[in-house]
């Protein structure tokens, strides 16, 4: 791979204007987003800021995708602190550590599977799948927040943990903390509905909010009369990390949650940058894009110390803004950079119900209902793996969603496979094509079936094809000719072969024979070094209009005739 990307190499000059302004933009507009993404993962609101600084410039420089934007994102923060709130206390000296090492070995992680090609395992989770962990991170996050929005301590790992702590903290919510944070919540709500003809102002709001909220309460002095917490002083010297090695049992602990947080910020990061490339007629390099998601979180650990990914509001607002290629990114780190130079004292009076109002309403906006009534109408299999996901994710925290997401996934995959549709076929009048008799008025031979497999045969869906084998034959017990049509069957494994090699012996001790049509050229490169193909041999047709004119003649002959290739 090239040290310089490609884009640099043959950067079009006419788009400098627009990626310049777009990275400028990007900062300016995700700066409330960072900040509450730090907070959700347990970590300081500025460290959301620093983590957009490097990260973004990294993985400009070695993604592939022209628009996606790396930073602080949701699913990524709340897995965090998911991770880390049982191994150390949030805000210690301990729990920066964690996240340091967090960050460092998803990005390690990432960056290995890029090197090694392993792109393809971001389709281990279907798009249900996804869709339902998704809005059950979204409501986790929700449930996470409200401890903000109420001035109270109300924590835990699931949705049951987070109600339980909530509902004993209720006599003590504070006020005026409830009272700034529902207000927060409801003016970005209406932000977000009333602004959608000013769509820039729509995205500016979040900042104002942010801008306007310290001066009201430094100048009512709501902190230290109200007790309304706040962010608190912001210093540069956030930059410096402890890298030293944590104890090993905390570290060992932190080995199993580094893989899946790796391995969601894959399937986020891919996800996102294919649906980016398509509304864009692009072409994004799956594995080029692991070695830019695991560069951004290598750079992370030296800029924020905290996991980050592609993130679905971040690179929205990239391409809002008008960004053209990854140079909006790397002027956008820039930027970030520049904007904690210039002083961030603006920041030390924003209350953090005004944070947590942001996150609420960023996490509603990724509950996806629709996608479950799409797969609740299309495919009642695809419904129930979002709702295990989901269900998944509520009932037994983030981690162990992820493993129920991926089960269900898995699991959908192996049950339709061992279920193959099998379809009994014969031949349009006056023509030579085949099609499903139960679909269509066909013409069929006596004493002839003609079985399409629509599946590969493997080892978890043999019973099947035997089962549906001797359903045909009990109810045509006459027949002495089964002709499987292989046009689907891209792939015979050793299993299935070895019980094809035993159902035709079978069906010769039945007196009947078995041929095969249509085989594919790669199927039949494997087979013809089996048994099978021995004693099928000249039993095979190219096409099915071949087999059917051939046991159509053997029918009118008094001796079968030979059947050949």
């Amino acid at each position: 791979m090239p040290l310089t990307p490609h884009w640099i190499r043959h950067y079009p000059r006419q788009h400098l204007r627009d990626d310049l302004i777009a990275g400028v933009l990007l900062t300016v507009l995700v700066i409330p987003q960072s900040l509450a993404y730090a907070m959700l993962a347990g970590l300081q609101p500025q460290a959301g800021l620093y983590a957009s600084i490097l990260p973004a410039i990294a993985y400009a420089w070695f993604g592939s995708s022209m628009v996606q934007a790396v930073g602080p994102v949701a699913i990524t923060a709340i897995m965090t602190a998911s991770v880390l709130g049982p191994l150390a206390p949030v805000g210690s000296a301990l729990y920066l550590q964690l996240a340091v090492w967090l960050s460092l070995g998803s990005g390690v992680l990432i960056t290995l599977c890029g090197l090694a090609r392993l792109g393809f395992l971001s389709q281990l989770l279907s798009k249900p799948v996804v869709s339902g962990f998704i809005t059950g991170s979204a409501l986790l996050i929700i449930l996470s927040q409200l401890r903000f929005i109420g001035g109270i301590d109300a924590r835990g790992s699931t949705s049951w943990q987070l109600l339980h702590s909530l509902w004993a903290w209720l006599p003590d919510i504070h006020a005026p903390t409830l009272l700034l944070g529902v207000g927060a919540v409801v003016a970005l709500a209406l932000a977000r509905t009333g602004l959608k003809r000013w769509p820039m102002w729509q995205r500016l709001f979040p900042l104002l909010l942010i801008l306007v909220c310290p001066w009201v309460v430094q100048g009512l002095a709501l902190d230290p009369d109200q007790r309304i917490a706040v962010v608190g002083p912001v210093s540069l010297e956030w930059a410096s990390f402890d890298f030293s090695m944590p104890h090993p049992s905390v570290f060992s602990a932190l080995v199993g949650p580094t893989f899946l947080i790796a391995f969601i910020g894959m399937v986020q990061g891919i996800t996102m940058a294919q649906a980016l490339a398509t509304q864009r007629r692009e072409r994004i390099d799956a594995n080029r894009e692991l070695l830019g998601l695991g560069a951004a979180n290598i750079a992370a650990t030296f800029s924020g110390g905290m996991p980050v990914g592609g993130g679905l509001s971040r690179s929205a607002i990239n391409v809002a803004s008008g960004a053209q290629t990854p140079l909006a990114g790397i002027v956008s780190g820039v930027s970030m950079l520049a904007v904690l130079l210039l002083g961030t004292d603006w920041l030390n009076h924003v209350p953090l119900a005004i944070l947590a109002a942001n996150i609420i309403i960023a996490a509603w906006g990724m509950i996806d209902l629709t996608a479950l009534r799409q797969a609740w109408t299309y495919d009642r299999a695809d419904a129930i793996a979002w709702l295990g996901a989901a269900s998944g994710v509520l009932a037994l925290g983030i981690e162990t969603g992820i493993a129920v997401g991926i089960g269900l996934s898995l699991a959908t995959l192996l049950w339709r496979t061992s279920s193959p549709h099998i379809a009994v076929i014969g031949r349009l009048p006056g023509t030579q094509s085949f099609r499903n008799v139960n679909r269509y008025a066909t013409e069929t031979l006596p004493r002839t079936l003609m079985l399409r497999i629509d599946e590969s045969l493997f080892f978890g869906n043999l019973q099947a094809v035997e089962e549906r084998l001797g359903l045909e034959l009990a109810r045509a017990p006459d027949t002495q000719d089964v002709v499987w049509v292989m046009t689907a069957v891209n792939r015979v494994d050793t299993s299935a072969m070895a019980a094809l090699l035993n159902l035709n012996r079978d069906l010769k001790d039945r007196g009947i024979r078995m041929h095969f049509a249509e085989v594919k050229g790669p199927v039949q490169d494997r087979l013809v070094h089996t048994p099978l193909w021995t004693e099928l041999s000249g039993e095979f047709f190219h096409s099915v209009p071949d087999a059917f004119a051939a046991l159509q003649a053997s029918r009118q002959e008094p001796h079968d005739a030979a059947l050949s290739i």
